[in-house]
């Protein structure tokens, strides 16, 4: 919970250097964007919609590449912040947040709003949760791909920040089956109670997710480890008692240098891309378990419906000793892959220099292969409330993480340009003694046109070639082309050829010689 401020509404956008591996995109530095939240639209992936603390929001209609930057506003209910974005089956994105309502009570509800049109306009806000002035905190929600229920779980305190005993935190579900229009009455799902202090005795952290028959999966974190609870018919019934899937060594709450606080709530997901690893429960953390100056991220999985569990698999894949922290997970849908973002430190032998790591598993979590992917790193303060998460979104190899930085002064959000099919396939290089050079094209990234380059050191048969992320050619520049030695460059028009905004990559082949490079267009 923090101040709110008031935003300055623009359209901006800033993109790093174009020798960064994975594109950055500034998606917003004004109004201290923080807990940063991300849906991508299945039926057209350019749409994305952003919502950050308190009440920002932000929408692309060109894959990430620039940002519509404006405000939430919600007379009746007010907007105050924990943004979770998402998408039903229509397209429609969805803001969950927590309320500041001019009549009733602070954060007293679980609201939502609707926007049909990608993002740009909104509907007002319907809730649920309201039970007098008791605290509805943290809601995270699922939809359901059948029918396109909405499922949405959250803790509510007795009193927020309380240590007395007579008060209590605990988990509940609700729903909507009419597109976010009316709520049903809260569900109790978590038996055992937690505390209201908001620390490691609390319950917090419940995610929803959707399994591929319509089951519902809940876990969360509290005095007893990570809890986990099911419901086969839509959320009517619920098994008894939570079981427990693992402990959470060191608690939740544990303290990160320059950060003002930090966690390690858990995200739950399912896979239901009908791939090999469909039904397969996954559920996403960080701790302290190997001491508090080597927090990790983890993942644990369950193959039988959370019947059972696998041992935790660490997700980080540098050597013991630095820290991860703040994680969040995705999966992609349309092929089961499972992507975790996270702040990492491994690169630095000292202090507080953060950067931001993506890590993917194509083996249903067993490994993880893990990519820098912020071009610039950062130093966070603690004198400046960072947030309690980032997020992560994937739809048809379409990848764009979010994060905030923070420059001295100034909290920014961010996302990378990233996409499945080409992810850790590196980009050619040529030793010393190759009779051709391709250089990057500039610049880049580009909205009409850019400048190709290459240089041969002898005669060549040239071929020159634009490909789309798939390796399907959507230009031919140069086919069997002779070539004298010396520099060469090529004014490409991708608007003349008719390329939408994405990433894209040119080949240069020269006899026996091969080397291809990334261009993005905007």
């Amino acid at each position: 919970m923090k101040k709110k401020v008031i935003s300055l509404c623009s359209v901006f956008v800033a993109i790093a250097s174009s020798y960064a591996q994975f594109t950055n995109v500034q998606i917003s530095n004004v109004n201290d964007p923080e807990e940063v939240s991300i849906a991508i639209n299945p039926k057209n992936t350019n749409q994305m919609v952003v919502g950050a603390n308190i009440d920002n929001v932000y929408s692309s209609s060109n894959g990430g590449l620039s940002w519509n930057v404006n405000t939430l506003n919600d007379p009746n209910n007010g907007v105050w912040g924990d943004p979770c974005i998402f998408n039903d089956t229509s397209g429609a994105f969805y803001f969950v947040h927590l309320s500041n309502p001019p009549a009733g009570n602070w954060v007293d509800r679980i609201v939502c709003a609707k926007s049909t049109n990608g993002g740009l306009t909104w509907s007002g806000g319907t809730y649920t949760g309201l039970n007098g002035a008791k605290v509805q905190d943290k809601a995270w929600t699922a939809v359901n791909p059948a029918n396109n229920e909405i499922y949405v779980t959250w803790t509510q305190f007795d009193v927020y920040g309380s240590s007395s005993p007579v008060d209590s935190s605990i988990i509940l579900f609700s729903k909507s089956q009419d597109a976010g229009l009316t709520w049903t009455t809260p569900k109790r799902i978590s038996s055992v109670a937690g505390n209201c202090v908001d620390s490691d005795s609390t319950m917090e952290g419940a995610v929803p997710t959707v399994g591929p028959n319509g089951e519902i999966y809940v876990a969360w974190v509290g005095p007893y480890g990570i809890q986990f609870n099911k419901s086969l018919d839509g959320g009517n019934t619920w098994l008894p008692h939570e079981t427990f899937v693992s402990t959470f060594p060191g608690g939740w709450d544990y303290n990160i240098s320059g950060l003002q606080r930090c966690n390690g709530l858990p995200i739950t997901l399912c896979d239901i891309s009908g791939g090999p690893n469909n039904g397969t429960i996954y559920i996403n953390w960080s701790d302290q378990r190997n001491g508090s100056m080597d927090t990790d991220v983890w993942i644990i999985k369950s193959t039988d419906g959370g019947n059972s569990w696998s041992a935790p698999i660490r997700v980080n894949d540098d050597p013991p000793g630095k820290q991860q922290f703040l994680t969040w997970m995705t999966i992609d849908q349309t092929n089961g892959i499972v992507y975790c973002v996270f702040y990492d430190r491994r690169n630095y032998s000292s202090g507080n220099m953060t950067d931001v790591f993506l890590a993917r598993s194509i083996d249903g979590g067993n490994s993880f292969t893990n990519y820098k992917i912020n071009q610039n790193a950062f130093i966070p303060s603690p004198n400046v409330f960072f947030g309690d998460y980032i997020g992560i979104a994937a739809h048809n190899n379409v990848v764009r993480p979010v994060w905030m930085a923070y420059n001295g002064s100034t909290l920014s959000a961010w996302t990378a340009l990233i996409d499945g099919v080409s992810l850790g396939i590196e980009e050619s290089n040529i030793t010393a003694y190759s009779p051709v050079e391709l250089y990057q094209n500039e610049p880049n990234p580009f909205n009409t046109t850019t400048w190709i380059k290459f240089n041969l050191h002898q005669p060549s048969v040239v071929n020159l070639i634009v490909s789309d992320v798939l390796g399907h050619t959507v230009s031919t520049l140069f086919q069997n082309e002779k070539f004298n030695a010396g520099n060469f460059d090529y004014i490409f028009n991708a608007s003349a050829e008719k390329l939408s905004a994405g990433i894209y990559y040119y080949t240069l082949s020269c006899n026996e010689y091969k080397i291809t490079k990334k261009m993005v267009v905007y």
